[in-house]
């Protein structure tokens, strides 16, 4: 067990409040643009299909550079990673709220992809080495995840609120004032960094490769509804990717400090926790990009009225993180996530059932709550098992893997689930009940993924 010297010990509770605030801010900017997506795109012009860009251009850069930001956490400092993510986020957020046009306003998104990718290693890296593993850990994670979680929907309600009040702007202005208050905290609460002895060097052959490979497959997955799959241009972009991502395999094996190490893929606990964060933000991730249309598009919701809907499973979700801590203090891991997902596809498919027009928000509540409840117990329990066995000195590297599995899985997830709803009906109710459908099927195989944990995965072994 790691057990953290007396100096780190010394702030912990400040460095973990802190840590929890920066991981809300990276979790807010994935859903806080959506409430505001119908504004942006009449205010600069979007088409239909490309108004998608404003959204898949923060996740697809964040997923394509976070195994940079992982490596760069673990050489650099995690701190010193933190305090520069941070800027790039307030550089960033400035620059889209001043946007004039639709490539700026994509640009800026992207740029804060790259800021976020930078951001969530290190703040889930410095967890890990402050907190020994197991129940300290665990708790840890809980306080960390709840944040990140509850982002995910309070995103949505940010964005109603602010876009009702001052505009669209307002939801990119609101980062600059949020990533000064926590470089200000950084500078007094997070112990110093513990650089490596050993000089190593950055793999950003693998980094370009990566990045340029999950950016095309992305596109393709978005642009192909409207211009056809078997179009010459999805159909170049699509090659693009595979050679791009091939390209990136073999980089890997020749690197002397890989991106991807390939000795961390010996770590079960590791592999199955990437699978099940593809999954997570394949299904649950995408759920508040359906509520909202369901919202606004057929119950008739301004963005304020939108907002105020997501506070409901917004405390689901932080009261499933809490939950997921406990059970993974006293059960399994694979057991704890089984029964995170298990709730969740129970939620969903309550979703699916009321997401039917002329039907009001207190059909759909019983729904979000039981939804966001799985939704926070898979989010605590799969961190802890991301985590498990590896050495401090790889821990960003190892939430890079996992977290570029997340952001992946959001941007393939939401285009798969876009795609495929939109395919099956042209009414924004039923595409919502589809959705949610599809989202739940994606939670069961969660749930498969989630029993190829080894049965010793406990953390009372790990005291």
């Amino acid at each position: 067990m790691t057990v953290p010297s007396p100096l780190l010990a010394a702030n912990r509770t400040g460095s973990l409040a802190l840590l929890a605030f920066a991981q809300l801010i990276y979790s807010l900017d994935i859903n806080i643009v959506f409430v505001s997506l119908p504004e942006i795109g009449a205010g600069l012009g979007f088409s239909g299909q490309t108004l998608q860009w404003v959204v898949s251009a923060y996740t697809v850069c964040c997923g394509g550079f976070l195994l940079l930001g992982g490596r760069a956490a673990d050489l650099l400092g995690q701190r010193r990673m933190f305090m520069v993510a941070l800027a790039i986020y307030a550089l960033s957020s400035l620059m889209g709220g001043l946007a004039w046009n639709p490539m700026v306003i994509v640009v800026a998104r992207a740029v804060q992809g790259i800021g976020a990718a930078l951001l969530f290693p290190a703040t889930l890296s410095l967890i890990n080495r402050l907190f020994a593993e197991g129940p300290p850990r665990n708790r840890a994670l809980a306080i960390w995840g709840g944040a990140g979680a509850s982002g995910l929907t309070l995103g949505s309600l940010a964005g109603g609120l602010l876009t009702s009040l001052w505009g669209w702007p307002a939801v990119f202005y609101v980062n600059v004032v949020l990533a000064a208050l926590a470089m200000a905290a950084a500078c007094v609460v997070l112990p110093k960094d513990i650089l490596p002895t050993v000089r190593r060097h950055f793999d950003l052959a693998g980094a370009l490769t990566v990045t340029v490979g999950a950016t095309l497959l992305v596109y393709a997955l978005v642009q192909g509804p409207e211009e056809g799959f078997g179009s010459a241009p999805i159909l170049s972009a699509l090659l693009l990717a595979a050679f791009s991502l091939l390209a990136f395999v073999v980089a890997e094996r020749r690197s002397h400090d890989p991106l991807m190490p390939v000795r961390l893929f010996a770590n079960r606990h590791l592999v199955i926790a990437m699978l099940i964060t593809f999954v997570y933000m394949g299904t649950f991730g995408a759920l508040p990009y359906f509520l909202t249309l369901l919202f606004q598009q057929v119950w008739g919701y301004s963005a304020l009225q939108t907002g105020l809907a997501f506070i409901v499973p917004s405390l689901a979700i932080f009261a499933g993180t809490q939950c997921g801590a406990r059970l993974a203090n006293r059960l399994p891991v694979r057991t704890a996530l089984a029964v995170g997902f298990i709730t969740g596809i129970a939620g969903t498919l309550g979703l699916a059932l009321a997401a039917l027009a002329g039907m009001g928000y207190a059909s759909i509540v019983p729904g979000l709550i039981i939804s966001g409840v799985g939704q926070g117990i898979v989010w605590t329990a799969m961190w802890i098992a991301a985590s498990a066995g590896v050495t401090p000195q790889e821990q960003g590297v190892a939430s890079g893997m996992a977290s570029t599995t997340l952001n992946v899985g959001n941007a393939i997830g939401i285009a798969l689930l876009i795609a495929c709803a939109n395919g099956a009906t042209h009414s924004f109710a039923l595409v919502a009940q589809h959705a949610f459908y599809l989202a739940a099927a994606g939670m069961v195989l969660g749930l498969f993924i989630a029993l190829g944990l080894p049965r010793p995965v406990n953390v009372r072994a790990w005291q």
